[in-house]
């Protein structure tokens, strides 16, 4: 591990994560020791812990520091929940560092889960909404957290699956890329 890389991991709990109000022990924990710089091509290495969307793969990027940070602290993760991540590489190695059982999906449908019951879920991308298929696979009192974006700016939701249904609150805006494989569909508003 370069100590260049330590430092900026350091600087960015520091700087990116805990000045907005991620407040998580476990998870700063986490962040300060998961290397963000391998969920990365070597070449783009040098990007990892900039207030950047970087693209790890074609059509598919990490969040910036900041936004993934509160998602994470949105969904309260907890040493031996069930976790999906979902064109998410950097929030699956945090979650497995903080004692989570994470399952990765990150082949050329996203919307094909494996499994279900999972305590949480989260997805590194921008999506126009939501597939059904991402809620159904929650367990009772399971966490869904992505960025829901049909316009120059997006939405950090949060769905939480309570007996009675889904429900679902925004939590912070954010502006990530669309992941490839979804699109906006044209529509008409006043």
């Amino acid at each position: 591990m370069s100590s260049d890389f330590a430092a900026a991991r350091l600087n960015m709990v520091e700087s990116q994560i805990r000045t907005a109000d991620v407040t998580d022990l476990p998870l700063q924990d986490a962040l300060r020791v998961v290397a963000r710089e391998a969920c990365v091509p070597a070449g783009k290495a040098y990007l990892a812990y900039a207030d950047a969307d970087v693209e790890y793969a074609p059509g598919r990027w990490l969040l910036r520091p900041r936004e993934v940070g509160k998602l994470l602290q949105n969904l309260r993760p907890r040493e031996g929940d069930k976790a999906l991540a979902i064109a998410a590489p950097y929030a699956a190695a945090v979650l497995e560092k903080m004692g989570l059982a994470v399952t990765r999906l990150d082949g050329d449908d996203l919307t094909a889960v494996p499994g279900a019951n999972y305590d949480l879920i989260i997805c590194e991308g921008a999506v126009p909404r939501a597939p059904a298929s991402w809620t159904k696979a929650l367990a009772v009192g399971g966490r869904l957290g992505v960025v829901e974006r049909d316009g120059p700016v997006g939405r950090a939701v949060i769905y939480v699956h309570a007996e009675d249904g889904v429900g679902r609150r925004a939590v912070f805006d954010a502006t990530p890329p669309l992941l490839a494989g979804f699109s906006v569909e044209p529509g008409f508003a006043f």
